[in-house]
């Protein structure tokens, strides 16, 4: 068995029961470093249980989650994100009234409190940082546009970019491209594969097309368990996989 101190998150024996059924079950996963992870399988295989369990939204019932060696089951959400974990959710929870700048200003860590919106020399420097993290998810035409009026593929970025703002070195998305147009998925493929330098993206996902694209390993839960794991072509023919998603 491998340390926990070789990857950025370590998922062993990871419990959960609700009222006795386990929603997931003595789960063990490893995701590296710089490694883009997909997750997929079958309605209530536990897909966003587990990202709900890794940001502490969900406590465990049993099992440890480290995170670069840090134990999260114990912190509270608010102290996961403070150690590194981003996690955007199935719907964008973006500021609609406000311009593109100022949802990611308000998403600059430092940029948060009175003393740090007035010092001048960090708003040059968070500056800097909005406009790179805006021409990194195709957002840096529209800057000064209201997030209300963004189409829905680049709501979806622009709550990625407030992620990344943070500069978190795990994120999580669940199902970033439902509901996007074709070019979008191309765009966000070309994004996650890009993100993923220097941190590690886990991504729940229903289109196998876009999988298949950008996934370095896959993982197939089912029934709260691991189903298969390893490269895309090696899990699509995998016998298990076909019949758990030919019987559903």
């Amino acid at each position: 068995m491998s340390s926990g101190t070789d990857f950025t998150l370590a998922i062993e024996g990871l419990t959960v029961s609700f009222d006795g059924f386990k929603a997931v079950d003595d789960l063990n996963m490893y995701i590296d470093r710089n490694e883009l992870r997909v997750v997929i399988g079958p309605n209530g295989a536990g897909k966003t249980t587990v990202l709900d369990l890794i940001c502490g939204k969900t406590k465990a019932t049993d099992g440890s989650i480290k995170f670069k060696n840090t134990e999260l089951t114990r912190l509270s959400e608010h102290q996961i994100v403070r150690a590194g974990v981003g996690r955007k959710f199935q719907t964008p929870s973006i500021y609609e009234n406000l311009t593109v700048f100022e949802n990611l200003e308000i998403s600059y860590p430092k940029g948060r409190g009175v003393f740090g919106s007035l010092t001048f020399e960090r708003t040059a420097e968070i500056d800097t940082q909005i406009r790179k993290i805006a021409a990194e998810i195709f957002l840096d035409q529209h800057l000064e546009q209201e997030a209300a009026l963004l189409s829905h593929g680049q709501k979806q970025w622009l709550e990625i970019g407030m992620l990344l703002i943070q500069d978190p070195e795990l994120l999580m998305l669940d199902e970033p491209v439902a509901g996007m147009s074709v070019r979008e998925r191309e765009q966000t493929a070309e994004l996650l594969q890009r993100i993923c330098h220097g941190r590690s993206v886990l991504v729940i996902e229903h289109d196998m097309e876009f999988v298949a694209r950008i996934a370095h390993r896959v993982t197939v839960l089912h029934q709260g368990r691991i189903l298969a794991e390893g490269a895309m072509e090696k899990v699509q023919k995998d016998p298990k996989v076909i019949e758990v998603y030919l019987g559903h």
